[in-house]
């Protein structure tokens, strides 16, 4: 459970960063996916390629919704 609790934090710190940097420098939607698998992979998150993803495209997904 202690694992989850730190992933779910770091998923929530991941989302917030991505946030906070696409509303001080919007991107190309495709530069910013490549730059939120490079984050993740850089915090030792292993995903295969449709796990990334579908994590990458959740996180798209809140940062647009958060824009709006």
């Amino acid at each position: 459970m202690k694992n989850f609790n730190c992933l779910a934090a770091f998923i929530g710190g991941a989302i917030i960063g991505a946030a906070a940097g696409l509303l001080f420098a919007p991107e190309k939607g495709t530069d910013l996916r490549k730059k939120i698998m490079e984050a993740l992979r850089k915090r030792g998150i292993r995903l295969n390629a449709k796990e990334m993803n579908t994590l990458v495209d959740e996180i798209a997904e809140e940062l647009q919704n958060a824009e709006e």
